[in-house]
């Protein structure tokens, strides 16, 4: 693996998935790996179980840690080509990623959307410029439209959990007052498709995920009818992807409940905000996997960054 930017970087998910489950008996059995080695974590956006698990990971495998807040510690980068830099911004990311990677063995992007213009997020300038422009391995920490080491998380914590040949996985959208982006669930799309279940999208009218994304997906309007047997149920609250950026919807009747959840397992990325998205008695019962998840994180990042050192 040279890069980790999608969750389609992965040869085989099934069997990173068990090496991932399989590393959490041991977790420093790889420490040697990464001596003498240094990640640069670089976060444009704010960050807890992403950054705190990375760090886990990376010294669980022997690596130094160096982490860098750009918001209000790095100079503001410039990405665009030709530009006269007479403006806001004091560095153009040509530098930038040139004198990280000299620094770095590998480096970790995190640089959410800006849910303003579609092809602007659509385009991952800040990865992929990251990407062009560094001389090392570059690990997706969360991006304008994915999260892979979520997406990846969300597969080893199904696995560990499941008890049926072919599970039903639901991802339902949920009510939110803010506008958030779409990269949780894109990446939880992606990663569903490379999984062998009955796999189901359920959203209101109008909140459809980029459609080249979802083709072949089964989706369902009808929230409580998806749910029906559901083994897994993934919540998350997106914002409208055709008039992009917005909040057109905030009906309370999507937060998942008791009720609605019936037998499935619950899951979430977090941070969640109780009673909006979900009630208190879901995230308080036996049925809630989102502190297992958040475990999750650290095993997660730790295989993707072994499979990287393992190339270096």
């Amino acid at each position: 693996m040279k890069n980790y930017l999608s969750i389609n970087d992965i040869d085989s998910l099934p069997k990173l998935v068990k090496e991932a489950i399989n590393s959490k008996k041991n977790p420093t059995a790889d420490k040697a790996l990464g001596a003498n080695k240094t990640i640069g974590l670089l976060f444009f956006n704010n960050s807890l179980r992403t950054r705190l698990s990375t760090q886990k990971a990376a010294l669980n495998l022997g690596m130094e840690v160096i982490v860098m807040n750009f918001g209000n510690e790095g100079w503001a980068l410039e990405y665009a080509d030709g530009t006269v830099m007479d403006q806001g911004t004091s560095e153009h990311v040509k530098e930038a990623a040139q004198v990280v990677s000299q620094y770095c063995d590998i480096i970790g992007i995190r640089a959410f959307a800006e849910l303003k213009d579609k092809e602007k997020d659509e385009a991952e300038i800040v990865l992929n410029n990251f990407k062009k422009y560094a001389s090392v391995p570059i690990v997706n920490m969360e991006s304008s439209i994915g999260h892979p080491l979520q997406a990846l998380t969300d597969a080893i914590t199904i696995e560990e959990n499941n008890t049926k040949k072919r599970p039903k996985v639901v991802l339902s959208w949920a009510p939110h007052p803010k506008a958030l982006p779409h990269a949780v669930a894109n990446s939880f799309v992606e990663m569903m498709q490379l999984q062998d279940a009955d796999f189901v999208l359920t959203h209101p009218e109008g909140y459809e995920l980029n459609p080249e994304l979802t083709k072949g997906i089964t989706i369902e309007y009808d929230q409580e009818k998806a749910l029906e047997n559901a083994d897994f149920v993934s919540v998350k609250n997106w914002s409208n992807y055709i008039d992009y950026g917005k909040v057109m919807n905030t009906d309370s009747n999507w937060k998942m409940t008791k009720e609605k959840l019936g037998n499935a397992k619950f899951m979430h990325c977090l941070p969640v905000r109780r009673n909006v998205v979900v009630e208190d008695a879901v995230l308080d019962s036996n049925q809630s996997l989102v502190i297992e998840q958040a475990n999750n994180r650290t095993y997660a990042a730790q295989i993707v960054l072994k499979k990287i050192l393992e190339k270096l």
